[in-house]
């Protein structure tokens, strides 16, 4: 095997995703103290991932799942989530918090699905840099990058668990973490959509 594509995969990888690694902490930091939140994240994760991953590999072959310049709008999908988020975080603020698990995930924390739709979201500009790399590196290669992309996934859901669970940075996060989400969520869906130029912005 190729070191030399391993590394580049490597660094491809974190370049294209290293956003992620916030969001994951906010993920990881909401489904604190709930069973089974975190494999439901990083499973919804790898959901979100392998679905990105599909669309570029399908690119790369000539197909066209997802036209060019329909990518920008996956913009929508995390300001969409942000702006619930937001109104959630209002309700439970007017409710005295009492009504939060109710509108998350099976046994409290993000919903697994928000989770794959936000990932797939925010990975929506790392297709257009994905395709050409598949479509020049073969097959072969494309499969190798494919696995180093697949291994870094479980890296940075660990890293993402890490530092939510870092006491200061966990304090910070329980604090101040649902108006952070929201924020983070609906800047991530503005950026995509503006740097695109969705909508004609």
């Amino acid at each position: 095997m190729d070191l030399g594509i391993i590394g580049q995969a490597a660094g491809l990888f974190a370049v294209t995703n290293i956003d992620d690694l916030l969001i994951l902490a906010l993920f990881f930091a909401q489904g604190s103290g709930h069973p089974r939140s975190t494999r439901r994240i990083v499973l919804s994760q790898y959901l979100g991932y392998a679905a990105i991953l599909a669309v570029a590999v399908a690119a790369a072959f000539g197909a066209t799942f997802l036209p060019e310049s329909a990518i920008p709008y996956l913009g929508l999908l995390p300001l969409a989530l942000g702006l619930k988020a937001t109104w959630q975080a209002w309700k439970d603020h007017r409710a005295g918090d009492g009504g939060e698990e109710d509108e998350q995930g099976e046994g409290g924390g993000p919903r697994p699905l928000e989770v794959a739709a936000v990932t797939f979201a925010n990975g929506g500009d790392n297709i257009g840099v994905y395709v050409p790399v598949f479509a020049t590196a073969g097959v072969g290669g494309m499969g190798v990058y494919a696995a180093v992309f697949l291994v870094l996934v479980a890296v940075w859901c660990c890293a993402g668990r890490f530092f939510a669970t870092r006491p200061v940075i966990a304090k910070a996060l329980a604090r101040w973490g649902h108006i952070l989400l929201p924020l983070v969520l609906i800047a991530i869906g503005l950026l995509i959509l503006i740097e695109g130029g969705a909508f004609g912005l």
